[in-house]
């Protein structure tokens, strides 16, 4: 059976997940240039359909967040767009200030530097300020890369209102947070929902340029399961494959880079 992917994830919120602190309360503390919002909201079932992870419902639960706060936080990046996007690129938009869990999910506050790509670019999208001068508001949703390090799954759920089709469930109870921040998501068809999942257009994304720069890309990193649901208890091996056709998929996608490269 083929492991379950865990390394390398992305996740993202499409409903105005990142904004600027300009209410009220805060304007004596800030100038507008400070993003702030939640990049994961706790007990909130999403659709992953990909063909690196499979088909599954997915959640994350308070305290998920907690260890890798306390253990990683300075090791953690801010960037546009994961560091893809060809006009920031890998920049940092500024130091964290504030990163911690809250009742709906884990909460940043982070001031953006005072550079021209947050100024020229980043700002105006955050505010929604048009060449007029209006502000209609952020643009942008937030995304967060990540490693899974304790799980949970269920695979064989009854039908249920979060999970009308029956497909099996994961909850994510830990995770290592490698880096987060605001994104303009790719049209689709499930734009309106609260998260997705996003592994497969980056991972995408990062062999695009891997390529162009004339390197060799290295087959895509999974884990074994690190927890299990005990009504249902998966094999230590690894997690049941929802999609068994993904295994020949992957092989077959490494082999055509491994050909080109």
């Amino acid at each position: 059976m083929p492991e379950a992917l865990t390394d390398i994830l992305f996740r993202g919120r499409f409903d105005r997940a990142v904004d600027l602190r300009t209410d009220s309360a805060d304007a004596a503390e800030s100038d507008g240039t400070t993003m702030f919002g939640y990049f994961s909201v706790f007990d909130n079932w999403y659709r992953i359909d990909s063909w690196m992870e499979g088909l599954f419902i997915e959640r994350t639960v308070k305290g998920a967040f907690r260890k890798t706060i306390r253990e990683n936080r300075d090791t953690v990046k801010v960037a546009y767009d994961h560091g893809y996007d060809f006009q920031v690129g890998d920049k940092p938009l500024g130091p964290i200030e504030e990163l911690r869990e809250k009742d709906e999910g884990p909460y940043y506050e982070v001031p953006l530097l005072d550079t021209d790509y947050n100024r020229n670019f980043v700002l105006p999208a955050l505010q929604g300020r048009t060449m007029d001068g209006r502000m209609f508001g952020s643009l942008l949703g937030s995304s967060f890369r990540f490693k899974v390090t304790r799980d949970e799954w269920v695979m064989e759920p009854k039908k249920s209102d979060y999970n009308p089709d029956g497909i099996p469930e994961r909850t994510i109870r830990e995770i290592r947070l490698y880096e987060f921040g605001p994104v303009v998501y790719p049209a689709n068809p499930a734009a309106t929902a609260a998260v997705r999942g996003l592994t497969d257009w980056y991972h995408d994304r990062h062999r695009e340029r891997a390529e162009r720069s004339g390197r060799p890309t290295s087959p895509l990193p999974a884990g074994p399961s690190t927890g299990s649901d005990p009504a249902t208890a998966p094999p230590d091996e690894g997690h049941p494959e929802v999609n068994p056709n993904r295994s020949a998929t992957a092989y077959l996608a490494m082999a055509s880079s491994l050909r080109r490269s």
